[in-house]
């Protein structure tokens, strides 16, 4: 069965006949306003965003596949849900909250690469990255929401797939993000102050029992780094080579 393949890049949702797609659509004998429709039907998710797409075509039955090219997951809730990098410790800290509208979203850009069978599958999916992320789903651990898509709370709005938000959605999630923030740099100062606490404590130890004791007190590995420079690992080792006697 032999393919012909056409990679394009378009707008999300805005895709037509005029160059480069309809030229390079028009040799291969297929229906060049169908396959737009359905690039945009597919891309409608992504407006404003350039969308890598490729079309394969049948050379004798001119039926067509279209695969949709996406940024990974974790970079599309990261846009979601405004943040630049998820939690370092997703268990203990929360960088953000994004709602169900915005999981539906990114469930339906990444269709094509997802595991789930149905959008309700595939939104179970989003929601474990952002799990992975410590990012919360309509102000709650994603577990929990996991939980409730589950029990149904969420079909209505997954079945219409709406992913718009209202005015007073976006404010109310605008006021989690500002709360989230505050929360985590209270965190943030009382991490520190844990662990200068221990380093004080363990002062002269060997570093590794300084960093096992910081592990065992959850504070997060970028501040353990910060404050327990690698350098610091590596002089020992590098004064211990010098006492070794030499070989005769």
């Amino acid at each position: 069965m032999a393919e012909q393949s056409v990679k394009v890049l378009v707008e999300g949702g805005k895709a037509t006949a005029a160059p480069p797609l309809g030229p390079a659509l028009g040799p291969l004998g297929v229906n060049i306003g169908a396959v737009v429709a359905d690039i945009n039907k597919k891309t409608a998710s992504f407006q404003k965003m350039q969308v890598p797409v490729e079309v394969k075509v049948n050379s004798e039955t001119k039926q067509y596949t279209i695969t949709v090219g996406t940024p990974p997951a974790a970079a599309l809730i990261k846009k979601e849900a405004g943040v630049e990098k998820g939690a370092g410790n997703p268990k203990v800290d929360k960088v953000a909250d994004i709602l169900i509208e915005q999981v539906i979203k990114v469930a339906k850009m990444k269709e094509d690469s997802l595991l789930g069978k149905d959008t309700k599958g595939r939104v179970k999916e989003i929601m474990g990255t952002c799990q992975s992320m410590g990012i919360l789903v309509e102000g709650k651990p994603a577990h929990e929401a996991i939980a409730e898509v589950n029990a149904g709370k969420y079909d209505q709005k997954i079945a219409s797939g709406k992913t718009e938000l209202s005015a007073e959605e976006m404010k109310k999630l605008e006021e989690e993000r500002k709360h989230l923030a505050e929360e985590m740099e209270k965190k943030r100062a009382l991490y520190e102050k844990t662990a200068k606490d221990i380093l004080e404590m363990f002062k002269g130890k060997e570093r590794a029992i300084v960093k096992a004791k910081l592990k065992e007190a959850n504070i997060p590995d970028q501040i353990i780094k910060e404050l327990l420079p690698v350098e610091e690992e590596k002089a020992p080792a590098a004064e211990a080579k010098k006492e070794e006697p030499k070989k005769k």
